[in-house]
């Protein structure tokens, strides 16, 4: 009679079995939580595209910037620079550079220690500020000029120290230029030593002036302002820099189109469209096996293809009015490319138009191709209601559920092996107590026969 075989591991039996008994829905949770992890990352994906391509939107097409630019160039940049919106109306002029603005700029020479007490009211043209000098015992001019450039409402001045020997030189700088910006130092009740210095007239290191340009040439109008910044004509800003001298010709400013600046302006624009549609395109792509191309996120979402599709539509468009006539064409996918000969063409023919049809991004008034885009991927990015909040809440709901389902299958799991174990392990004693009788009785016979 033959023994009974145990030859099996009770803990490998009951672990496959375990998994056989969890396997179906293991793996439909399985399937789920990875449809899920990559539908968290295919949203963060897809917001940080679409909000990249935003930003490119405000930064090309914003409130006062145009895709159209224009170039303004002085003949001499040692004196002036400037430059042009699409606005400025090209042209050629001519200033005289008399005087720059300068900031006003002073010291109060052997200055030295002195006791607290008092306070000081400082100034530049019509604003001050006060300095309270009670709240040290002994004051440093060190001190002291760490006080003023501290003080609440000093917007207006900033104060260093310079070291001669054995005393020390305040030296207080105004931040803004022009001649109505002086500096003005007042004590009340401080160290009469303190007082004697600052009461004095200080030493004048640079005076405050206006800048003054004239227009044409030395004799004509005279421009007289505080800052060297002047926007005296439209769309252009010029900065003066250095004043001529008597007898000098005055400078030449350009004003003209700039086709080089439009058609990078044009390319940055296509560029970021062309970068959002390829990471769209890749969320919804079907995969392919052949060339072993991923399936995307979003492969069988049809909301997500709808945004595409609908922003292939805004940038198509139709007519003559439309990006194509302006050398801003749509293939067939609906990626875009640039011709600059027909840019250059069309901006001739109409130089405002391509400004037109492009329109703003600008929150207050949005126009335009991009004001169109910009106002429906609102409805993906808006961080209050947008789609891309609204499903990623969903998946974090989802990703919840399905934690709190593996635990439970888990559990599942454990009890099952816990069970299967003990029931082959039972097995395996009844088994191998089965095969020791049977080898007792397999011996006495084979004895008693002989």
């Amino acid at each position: 009679m033959a023994g009974v075989s145990t030859n099996y591991d009770p803990a490998t039996t009951a672990q496959a079995l375990a998994q056989s008994f969890t396997s179906g829905r293991q793996s439909i949770l399985t399937r789920q939580t990875t449809q899920a992890t990559a539908a968290e990352k295919g949203l963060g994906t897809l917001g940080s595209a679409l909000s990249t391509f935003q930003s490119s939107l405000a930064t090309l097409t914003s409130l006062n910037k145009t895709l159209a630019a224009s170039s303004a160039v002085f003949s001499d940049t040692g004196i002036a620079s400037a430059s042009a919106t699409a606005a400025a109306t090209a042209g050629t002029y001519s200033f005289f550079v008399e005087q720059v603005a300068s900031a006003h700029k002073v010291s109060y020479s052997g200055l030295s220690d002195f006791a607290g007490g008092g306070s000081l009211t400082l100034g530049v043209g019509a604003g001050t500020f006060s300095v309270d000098l009670t709240t040290k015992a002994t004051w440093t001019v060190r001190d002291l000029a760490a006080a003023i450039n501290g003080a609440t409402g000093n917007t207006s001045m900033s104060a260093s120290v310079v070291t001669t020997g054995a005393t020390s030189e305040l030296v207080l700088t105004s931040t803004a230029t022009g001649a109505a910006n002086t500096i003005t130092v007042a004590s009340t009740g401080a160290d009469a030593s303190l007082a004697a210095k600052l009461d004095a007239a200080p030493n004048q290191l640079a005076p405050a002036k206006d800048a003054i340009v004239r227009i044409g040439s030395a004799t004509g109008t005279a421009i007289t302002q505080a800052s060297n910044t002047l926007s005296v004509i439209d769309g252009v800003t010029m900065s003066i820099s250095k004043a001529q001298t008597a007898g000098s010709a005055p400078v030449t400013l350009t004003v003209a189109s700039d086709p080089a600046k439009t058609t990078s302006n044009v390319q940055a624009f296509v560029d970021a469209y062309n970068k959002l549609k390829s990471a769209i395109d890749g969320l919804v792509s079907p995969g392919d096996p052949a060339s072993g191309g991923a399936v995307g996120a979003f492969a069988g979402d049809s909301g997500v293809r709808a945004l595409r599709d609908r922003l292939v539509s805004m940038v198509r468009g139709t007519g003559a009015t439309s990006l194509a006539g302006y050398g801003i064409i749509a293939n067939r996918e609906g990626t875009l490319s640039l011709d600059s000969s027909r840019l250059a063409k069309a901006l001739a023919a109409n130089p405002s138009g391509l400004d037109t049809l492009i329109g703003s991004a600008s929150i207050n008034t949005p126009s335009g191709i991009a004001g169109q885009l910009d106002t429906y991927l609102k409805v993906w990015t808006n961080s209050a209601n947008g789609q891309i909040n609204s499903r990623k809440e969903a998946v974090g709901k989802l990703q919840t559920a399905l934690t709190t389902r593996q635990s439970a299958l888990d559990k599942q799991y454990d009890s099952a092996y816990a069970r299967y174990l003990a029931q082959f392990t039972q097995l395996q004693t009844v088994q191998s107590s089965m095969s020791y009788n049977t080898s007792l009785f397999d011996a006495l016979f084979t004895s008693s026969k002989d």
